[in-house]
This record gives structure tokens, sequence and C-alpha cells, in this order.
């Protein structure tokens, strides 16, 4: 096993044990974000009948075109949570459990979750 495959194993068991499970229903579904070096995505999921309801990301061009070329500060984490929060609302959605997926709430987190609570979101 090389050993960036231990470090693989080792974070996801790591990170079994931190993140508390959050699990998205048809009242209140899941607002789950991912982050990576490049790029932050978040979606809302309805967990019970396993479909992505809405999503938003710095890799959609209305939100790259406002990041001013980078997509991986806390101002782009705002415009897609901004983003998500308007397409949440216009589906219908108001309240989610929020899944920060194991990453701490600081930073590019707390922004996305910040303007996602601005645009109407509760959680």
């Amino acid at each position: 096993m090389s050993i960036e495959q231990k470090q693989a194993k080792r974070r996801l068991r790591r990170k079994s044990h931190v993140r508390k499970l959050v699990t998205g229903t048809p009242e209140r579904p899941r607002l789950t974000v991912f982050r990576s070096n490049k790029n932050i995505y978040a979606q809302i999921i309805d967990d019970m009948a396993g479909r992505t309801l809405v999503s938003a990301s710095t890799m959609e061009k209305p939100v790259r075109a406002k990041a001013d070329g980078s997509a991986n500060n806390k101002a782009a984490a705002a415009l897609v949570g901004a983003a998500l929060a308007a397409k949440a609302v216009e589906a219908g959605i108001k309240k989610v459990v929020f899944d920060r997926n194991g990453y701490a709430y600081h930073g590019r987190i707390q922004e996305l979750a910040d303007a996602a609570r601005k645009g109407g979101l509760e959680f």
C-alpha cells in the first residue's frame, strides 16, 4: 500500500469518527459542501429519495464570472452560497440541515453558510 493510499484511508477513518452523520428528509433536505483546492461545491439533497434537488459551484459560468478569476477564496464561496440559496428558494426549499462534510466551520465553509442564510435558507 502506497503512502497516498494510507493517508487517504486514515483521513476517511478520521472523518467517520469526527463527522456527525446527517440525513436529509423531504421536509429538511441536507445542504452538503465539498471543498477542493481549486473550487467549492454545494448541493441540497433529499436522502430519502436519493436525489439532488439544487446545486451550485464555482464551476458554473455565472458564479465564475462574478468571482474575478479566483474560485478558491472566501468571496467565491459566498457567491456559491448566495446562488444556492436563490435556487433553493425558487424551488420552494426554506429549511435545510447543514452538513459541513467534516470540514472545520471557518473560512470558505463559514462564508458559504453565511451567504446561504442571508439568501433565505434556515439552518
